[in-house]
């Protein structure tokens, strides 16, 4: 009898393991598409649709510049947006991370290269960044973002 419901205990931690399994791998595809689309807005300068990515009570913590919330943030991106140069995100490929948070989202963990063109030279920078993306009821946002490595 032992036996018999050892063996029943170890398979239903297996099937909640397995099934558990396939929840990160949906929630990673998720992230990133979001990703994805909020950096395709970036980079065609559509602060509309880029502004949308964040919650009001942003919070953004940068090892150079400190702390930032939402105005300042959207306010800086502006100024970004509006250089004579184009200033172009790319997500590093294999460095996107996702990490659910039970009732609340995920964290979304990466390096990004941002590239532009200066007095004829090409300028990139890799940096490290971490997200903390906000469910609410199914409209995904930015409530924290981590950037450093600067």
């Amino acid at each position: 009898m032992k036996i018999l419901l050892g063996i029943c205990f170890f398979g239903i931690i297996c099937w909640s393991s397995r099934a558990q399994q396939s929840k990160p791998v949906e929630l990673h595809q998720q992230i990133a598409r979001l990703d994805s689309a909020m950096f395709h807005a970036y980079n065609q300068r559509d602060m509309p649709t880029f502004k949308q990515f964040f919650t009001s009570d942003l919070e953004w913590f940068q090892d150079n510049g400190g702390l930032l919330q939402y105005e300042t943030v959207i306010s800086n991106f502006q100024n970004i947006f509006n250089r004579d140069y184009v200033l172009t995100r790319k997500l590093v490929p294999g460095t996107l991370e996702v990490h659910p948070i039970k009732d609340y989202g995920a964290i979304h963990i990466g390096r990004h290269t941002f590239s532009h063109v200066e007095n004829g030279k090409l300028e990139v920078g890799e940096f490290k960044f971490l997200m903390i993306w906000k469910n609410d009821q199914g409209q995904w946002k930015i409530s924290r973002v981590v950037s450093y490595d600067h």
